[in-house]
């Protein structure tokens, strides 16, 4: 009997405390409800009546950074509203499996398209299926913002249901198709059937329908006036989509693939100032508020532009020749990105010549040339070699490729330092194949180059890639962005456009600070800075020097399909390309020519707002006086193969030459250069027009990857590239 009062008194406090934590539960529980059901009121009695008044639009505003207008976004929507009879069948068809494949069953929303969304877009990278409605897309584009908030969700489907109930699918299908925005300041079908291919929507054709179809998923990127490669790469998914769900066969979607797309030609007019750059804001804002919140809500974005740098940039590339003009547009194309390193500040932009909308300047991938040789060389200094480091410049064969300098000629052992200032392509080839492929391409990736394909049949990890010879190319922007590492001592601050967004109120409801990551030891960055300064004073970039301590690099293709010139003083980077938009060949124009021309009269323009500067020299620098014949120190101060020089301190050489001095060229031997001071000098060396490999060539496989010897620790021990994400832009 005792026993059983014991065992009872242990069992009541764990009876007690089961009963409270059930109470406890319960009353959670309830007061969960009773939150969630009062904020559900709250946004259904807050969300805007199918019957209520719609705010009077007011035009946005784009200024500069020293808050001077650059231009108004108007308010006025180029709208023309077109009934459902109208609209083509494949149209329909198109957007409702591009959008929204079970439109004809749910009623406005629909749990089942949102499970299959997400399990398509896990399986197929995103880009095949989307979770809303078609019903829900229109209630957020008439009568909500694109605010990313549950309330606004909330709000968005107890309208989808309340528009279900009072309209017919075909009338919801007719709104939705005359509400939607297809960039180009389009809104409805009618309009962008007329703006993107001249004419009514009832004469559109299959592939031009499903292109159509295509474009809201994001309205300026698929847009085919700006982005053609985009735009055909969308059509072939939503044809894809109306395959698999039943509306055409795969004979005919493969036909309609094939079909020429011709677009309208644009009408001619005035160029605007900063007419690119306005384009390439006007695509940022559509793509995260949404285009009513552009042409309606008066924004006031204030940007990193700078007017007076932007007529500069604008000046400096009407130098660019003219040998034809296409569909209106003159031939050949250039573009010109300029940004402070500091604080990726876009502060100049010219996306191209003429009204078409294409950025060249943030979508043209073109192949850089000798433009790419700065990574390799970063490499390296980052393994341990010096700028005194000598590299046989003599015949080398991989496979069926054997690598050639520009004038077919070898100079047999020369410095890494000479050897980059003469664009020598042998040298390059050979250092990416003493430090290791993947090492070039990892600094790549790392100082802002997102275009590198890592994976695939045909991929950047081979040889070739050190002369330029990529799959897919650089932009401009981010081959500027990524010399702005060498500029700001190894730090890389991601470029930007947008400083603040205010809206009609003033409210702020965005600003932007400085994104900044170390991705380059501060010391390999200032010797690598140090080598391509040679490149203006006395190397293939001396048409790019204007006075000041500047650092840059020159690119041309072996084609000549592409001319580059990248370059940077401590406060400024500017990158300038120039190429045809559709195959053609420069006739021997390379980047040290018309691009590097191009660049300094931009920098001379806008040096006035900068103060005369060197670069930064950071601690643990040295200098040595060093023989060019074997890269071993000089005690004569008369040696004519003696150059004085700087290492990380650690790499210095400790060892005395042993080669024996040559006798002084005469003047008619070299070829005229730059010293600091802009006066002419002799170079001992044949100066090398910069030439890169043709980018179709094939390169095996090269040797395994030597093992790095590196005294100097680099900041972060380099693994191969990761593959790099699908880019939007371009």
């Amino acid at each position: 009997m005792q026993d059983k009062d014991k065992e009872n008194n242990r069992r009541k406090p764990k009876k007690n405390t089961r009963t409270i934590t059930v109470i406890a539960v319960v009353v959670f529980l309830v007061m969960l409800t009773g939150a969630g059901l009062g904020f559900l009121t709250a946004s259904i009695h807050t969300m805007p009546s199918l019957k209520g008044e719609i705010r009077p639009a007011v035009s946005s505003q784009i200024f500069d950074a020293n808050g001077k207008l650059i231009t108004t976004i108007h308010s006025v929507e180029n709208r023309l509203p077109v009934s459902i009879n109208k609209i083509p069948k494949d149209l329909q068809n198109a957007f409702i499996a591009a959008e929204d494949t079970r439109f004809y069953q749910h009623s406005g929303v629909d749990p089942r398209g949102i499970l299959r969304a997400v399990w398509s877009n896990m399986t197929d990278r995103g880009i095949s299926e989307g979770g809303s409605t078609i019903t829900q897309q229109l209630a957020r584009n008439a009568l909500l913002s694109q605010e990313q908030t549950i309330k606004r969700k909330v709000q968005e489907a107890f309208l989808s249901l309340q528009i279900e109930r009072q309209y017919s699918k075909n009338e919801i299908l007719e709104m939705y198709m005359n509400q939607i925005y297809f960039g180009q300041g389009a809104y409805g079908v009618q309009t962008a059937a007329q703006i993107y291919f001249g004419k009514n929507v009832e004469d559109l054709n299959l592939a031009e329908c499903a292109m159509i179809a295509g474009i809201p998923k994001s309205p300026n990127y698929y847009s085919p006036s700006s982005n053609l490669k985009a735009a055909k790469e969308r059509q072939s998914i939503v044809l894809d989509q109306m395959v698999k769900y039943g509306y055409i066969d795969s004979t005919t979607a493969a036909k309609a693939r094939n079909t020429e797309i011709k677009l309208a030609t644009r009408p001619i007019t005035n160029t605007t100032t900063a007419s690119y750059f306005t384009d390439y804001i006007m695509q940022l804002l559509i793509e995260k508020y949404g285009a009513d919140a552009v042409y309606k809500d008066g924004l006031k974005v204030y940007t990193t532009l700078d007017l007076e740098m932007q007529a500069a940039a604008e000046h400096a590339m009407n130098q660019l020749p003219t040998t034809r003009t296409e569909n209106g547009i003159k031939q050949p194309q250039g573009a010109l990105v300029a940004i402070d390193p500091h604080t990726g500040h876009i502060k100049a932009m010219v996306g191209g010549r003429g009204n078409d909308q294409f950025n060249r300047a943030v979508l043209a991938e073109r192949q850089p040339g000798s433009a790419f040789k700065p990574f390799v060389y970063l490499a390296a200094i980052e393994s341990g070699l010096t700028p005194a480091s000598i590299i046989d410049d003599s015949p080398i064969s991989f496979g069926s490729w054997s690598p050639m300098n520009y004038d077919q000629k070898f100079r047999g052992p020369v410095t890494m330092r000479t050897a980059l200032e003469q664009s020598l392509n042998v040298v390059a080839v050979k250092l990416a194949q003493q430090v290791g492929i993947d090492k070039a391409l990892y600094y790549a990736q790392q100082m802002g180059i997102s275009t590198l394909v890592l994976k695939g049949d045909t991929n950047d990890r081979n040889l070739s890639m050190s002369l330029g010879g990529l799959t897919r190319g650089v932009t401009p922007l981010e081959i500027a962005s990524a010399y702005g590492v060498l500029a700001n001592s190894g730090i890389r601050v991601e470029p930007t456009s947008i400083i603040k967004i205010v809206d009609r109120n003033g409210k702020v409801i965005e600003q932007t600070t400085p994104k900044e990551k170390v991705v380059v030891n501060e010391r390999s960055a200032y010797l690598l800075t140090d080598m391509m300064r040679g490149v203006i004073n006395n190397g293939t970039g001396t048409g790019a020097y204007f006075g000041r301590p500047a650092a840059g690099k020159t690119g041309t293709t072996s084609d000549y399909k592409d001319a580059w010139f990248v370059g940077f003083t401590p406060d400024l980077v500017a990158a300038v390309w120039m190429g045809y938009d559709s195959p053609g060949y420069l006739g021997g124009v390379t980047g040290g020519t018309i691009p590097a021309t191009i660049w300094r009269s931009f920098m001379s323009d806008v040096a006035a707002k900068y103060v005369a500067r060197d670069f930064v020299r950071p601690s643990g620098i040295v200098a040595a006086r060093v023989s060019t014949k074997d890269g071993l120190l000089l005690n004569d101060p008369t040696n004519q193969d003696g150059r004085n020089e700087i290492f990380v301190e650690g790499t210095q050489p400790n060892k005395l030459s042993t080669a024996a001095a040559t006798a002084t060229k005469d003047g008619k031997d070299g070829k005229l250069g730059k010293d600091k001071d802009g006066k002419d000098i002799k170079l001992d060396e044949t100066g090398a027009t910069d030439e890169t490999l043709d980018t179709d060539e094939k390169t095996p496989p090269p040797p395994p990857v030597k093992t790095d010897k590196n005294p100097v620790t680099p900041l972060a021990p380099p693994p191969p590239p990761k593959p790099n994400d699908p880019i939007k832009k371009n």
